[in-house]
């Protein structure tokens, strides 16, 4: 292995039992594969190297038990370094961490740790103490894990806090949508209800006018045939019939058959029956009674201007 972290001696030859030493190899990367290769290699160091992170391939190493990654200058840890549930030493000494990762309270079996000569939060290096003697660390593993357990169950609130509210957002939206859509749906129907109420009305007025058109056509065709009362030719006045008249015709009648009677008797073979000679004799005394009744001849002259 070279000092930039390629290849070159292999890891077998630094492995001494179960305890790999690639301390002070200049590294700037961790071979995690061949890690990986050696699963008895359950205490790593690679202290004094030049790592300013670690891959995070690097928490598929669940085999390691002791880790030192002290005098480095790592920023921070992968998010899921609490894979590492098997480790239970774990020296971080000078390097630049200002945080750990959440998922650090999962190390349920850390019972040493070093977090000395890095610029941790206030609070986490209140936690975590000085750690300059076996008891120290030891405190420093269980408060420290104590104070990100802390940590995750505030986040693990405030997340389902969140997931909450996101929630009953959701269900707002979904019930202000659900509105929306009956509101639109009323809109709708209520547009619809007044589209057909005014093609009713339209087609009324317009079934209206149609039968005020045909009335009117067909007055104007009455109208047409029939000449108005104005332009007939003016009548002769009727004079009511009056008694005299009706006695007078029927005097006209009597007397149109008796002169139809005379004459025949007169003009005809007749004349000489018996009834014939009845009569002209009656005819003879009619006429001379006639000729002596002024009244009646001022009635027959005045029928006769009429």
């Amino acid at each position: 292995m070279s000092r930039g972290g390629g290849k070159g001696l292999s890891l077998k030859d630094k492995l001494d039992g179960n305890e790999l030493d690639l301390s002070l190899c200049d590294l700037n990367e961790v071979p995690v594969r061949e890690l990986a290769a050696l699963p008895k290699a359950t205490i790593l160091d690679l202290s004094c190297n030049n790592l300013i992170s670690l891959p995070s391939d690097f928490c598929s190493l669940m085999h390691l038990v002791k880790l030192d990654l002290s005098k480095n200058r790592l920023q921070q840890l992968p998010l899921d370094f609490g894979r590492l549930v098997n480790l239970q030493h774990l020296d971080l000494l000078n390097n630049r961490l200002v945080t750990l990762p959440v998922s650090f309270a999962q190390l349920k079996n850390l019972k040493w740790l070093d977090l000395k000569d890095n610029p941790l939060d206030p609070v986490l290096a209140k936690v975590a103490g000085d750690c300059l003697d076996e008891k120290q660390c030891k405190q420093a593993a269980v408060k420290v894990l104590q104070h990100m357990k802390a940590i995750q169950s505030e986040q693990d609130r405030q997340r389902q806090r969140k997931l909450q509210a996101e929630r009953e957002m959701e269900k707002k939206r979904e019930a202000e949508q659900r509105a929306k859509e009956a509101q639109e749906r009323e809109l709708r129907k209520r547009e619809k209800a007044e589209e057909k109420e005014r093609r009713r009305r339209e087609y009324d007025a317009q079934k209206a006018a149609k039968q005020e058109m045909e009335k009117k056509t067909k007055k104007e065709t009455v109208q047409t045939r029939k000449p108005p009362s104005s332009s007939r030719p003016p009548q002769p006045p009727r004079h009511k019939p009056s008694w005299s008249r009706s006695v007078l015709r029927v005097l006209l009648f009597v007397l149109f058959c008796m002169l139809c009677t005379v004459a025949a008797c007169k003009l005809t073979e007749l004349q000489r029956q018996p009834l014939c000679v009845s009569v002209n004799t009656l005819y003879e005394d009619v006429v001379a009674a006639l000729q002596n009744h002024k009244t009646l001849q001022n009635m027959l002259q005045h029928n006769s201007q009429q």
